[in-house]
């Protein structure tokens, strides 16, 4: 009997979860990326050509347990074929002269928060992580893990304790709401508000319990020696052992269908790739749009909150700098409202951006020794530099308000003692027009639709879609964005597949 035949469509972070899985149970695989490489939003620049990638896409790596579960699914052993290390501190926080470092461990924040704001904020903090701990175990098996629950069905698992945690901190209302309760310092509210652009949404918008994200950091944050980039090469190389076949530098122009039923994918080649199933890895704006064919349209609704956040980078390979960067940082100006405003309301450029730096050289984030992870022999180093921006890249640029936009990042950093300066010699320039290319149908949008408001998560399609046999796999569908959100997405992609087949065959 000949295998059943799986294609899938993008070899981001869900499409090689689901490859990998799918190759690891016998199944005839390929996959399809029109990238060179593949990796998806996890992705690396190299600014001057000399094989140095910059990390340039998704640099938090969190939620480890997905990935040991997968390799583990899979007769290996993730710590043993990627090289992570745990980091002690979990991101620095600038506000000008002011600066504030999160640590993994709760007791030395609490102590650092106690220095920076006093014992009664001190005290709300540990309240406050109490609080996000309980929400997370609340909502882990239910809706985490779950296949796509409905609101019904997760208040059915939560339980009365589980319950009980969601309605104490106010599911209905906003997370900036809840975060006004446990942070009187606003300095603290923008930190923890922050969460919510994990998911490509406003902290003003977004429901009270994306307050589990702190949790998740809490949990761990790990670095990735080679680049974060190694960990979809790493899944590549696995499924290839196992058989599957993986396709890069073509794209997939069209999903051919008959009766309602996937018949193959057709390349822009001419090639035709005949499939029994098919996984598409991403985002479904592409499908109802009519990107990969008119019959796929009616596959999934339309985003009923519109779309996330997207973002304007720059890349850098710079001379090594003696400011005291962490791995992961964050730069605050004190209109923190007025950024989603512009985002969401006016559909510009933030005009008082939150920048984030990622210093991908600085591996641990020791505070007390800066540089200790830079070979003395090392003359650059690399940043990503990130700031959120409106998801209008299908519209055409708007130079002047790029420029406002740079000058008031850079600024910014100025004002906090780094002083850098981006060049054409130095700089990769990333802006939503360039990712809506990129990721198409998105307008740039990074995280698939908006977290805003309570109901908006029960919103996202599930693994199946209105084709029989063609399945929903990436960050804009449930259980949501981030890597290894849509890590689980694929592996439930894969789930739903061999379900269905063993019911058919």
């Amino acid at each position: 009997m000949s295998k059943h035949r799986v294609a899938i469509i993008g070899g981001g972070i869900a499409g090689l979860t689901a490859c990998l899985e799918l190759a690891h149970h016998g199944y005839d695989v390929t996959l399809i990326e029109k990238m060179p490489t593949v990796g998806g939003k996890i992705r690396q620049v190299d600014v001057h050509g000399a094989g140095i990638g910059i990390d340039s896409g998704p640099t938090v790596f969190t939620m480890r347990w997905v990935f040991d579960e997968l390799f583990q699914a899979c007769d290996c052993n993730f710590e043993k074929e990627v090289d992570i290390q745990e980091l002690s501190v979990l991101a620095k926080h600038y506000w000008q002269k002011d600066s504030f470092n999160l640590y993994a461990d709760i007791s030395k924040s609490a102590q650092a928060i106690r220095d920076f704001s006093g014992i009664k904020q001190e005290r709300l903090f540990l309240e406050f992580c109490e609080v996000s701990k309980q929400v997370y175990n609340a909502l882990e098996k239910p809706y985490i893990k779950g296949k796509r629950p409905s609101f019904t069905s997760m208040i059915t698992q939560l339980g009365i304790s589980g319950t009980k945690s969601l309605l104490h901190i106010g599911p209905f209302s906003s997370l900036w709401k809840s975060l006004e309760q446990f942070f009187p310092d606003p300095r603290l509210q923008q930190l923890f508000g922050r969460y919510s652009t994990y998911c490509g949404s406003s902290p003003y918008l977004a429901p009270a319990t994306l307050m589990l994200i702190a949790h998740v950091e809490m949990l761990g944050v790990w670095s990735v020696k080679e680049g974060m980039i190694a960990i979809p090469q790493t899944i590549a190389r696995l499924a290839t052992n196992r058989g599957a076949k993986i396709i890069t530098g073509q794209t997939a122009l069209r999903i051919q269908t008959h009766q309602n039923y996937v018949r193959g994918v057709e390349l822009q080649s001419g090639e035709f790739i005949p499939a029994d199933s098919i996984i598409f890895n991403g985002d479904v704006a592409a499908l109802s749009t009519g990107l990969l064919g008119e019959q796929t349209r009616l596959a999934t609704p339309v985003s009923p909150t519109g779309r996330s956040l997207s973002a304007m980078t720059w890349s850098m390979q710079i001379p090594k700098s003696s400011f005291e960067l962490s791995r992961h940082n964050v730069f605050f100006d004190q209109n923190y409202d007025q950024e989603f405003t512009d985002i969401f309301q006016q559909n510009r450029l933030p005009t008082h951006p939150t920048v984030y730096i990622c210093a991908q050289d600085r591996l641990h984030g020791n505070p007390d020794k800066p540089l200790t992870e830079l070979s003395t022999q090392q003359l650059t180093e690399r940043l990503l530099i990130l700031v959120n921006a409106p998801a209008n890249g299908d519209q055409p640029p708007n130079d002047k308000e790029i420029a406002q936009c740079e000058q008031q990042v850079f600024s910014l950093l100025a004002q906090s003692g780094l002083e850098i300066y981006p060049t054409t010699a130095n700089t990769i320039r990333t802006t939503p027009q360039m990712f809506h290319q990129l990721f198409p149908a998105t307008g740039g949008a990074l995280y698939g639709m908006a977290t805003h408001g309570w109901m908006s998560s029960f919103a996202r399609p599930s693994s199946k879609s209105a084709i029989h046999n063609l399945y929903l796999a990436g960050g804009s569908v449930h259980p949501g964005p981030g890597v290894p959100m849509a890590a689980l997405s694929g592996r439930l992609a894969a789930a739903t597949l061999m379900e269905h087949h063993a019911l058919t065959k």
